[in-house]
């Protein structure tokens, strides 16, 4: 059943443009994707500067615990929770 509320697209209105997310799992799973890769960059240039090193590991250690956030989203994306609606057993 491919029809849920977790499929169905985000539309963000700004002025007379729509932004429209669909799959946003996937999505929040490339942008994550994304943001592991600019910290392990940013990381490995400042560590060509010695003063910066301090800097560059902590970029080390954001870039790592995403890596823990991205099989949180694939988890997220598999067992997602919703409301079911009252039946008339619950009365």
């Amino acid at each position: 059943m491919s029809d849920t509320r977790a499929d169905n697209p985000l539309t963000l209105h700004f002025g007379r443009e729509e932004l429209v997310i669909r799959r946003r799992y996937e999505t929040l799973s490339i942008a994550n994707d994304f943001l592991i890769a600019i910290w392990f960059l940013a990381g490995s240039i400042l560590f060509l500067y010695p003063s910066m090193e301090r800097v560059a590991v902590w970029l080390f250690i954001i870039g790592s615990f995403q890596f823990l956030v991205r099989p949180t989203i694939r988890l997220a994306s598999h067992i997602h929770l919703q409301r079911v609606p009252p039946s008339h057993w619950e009365s």
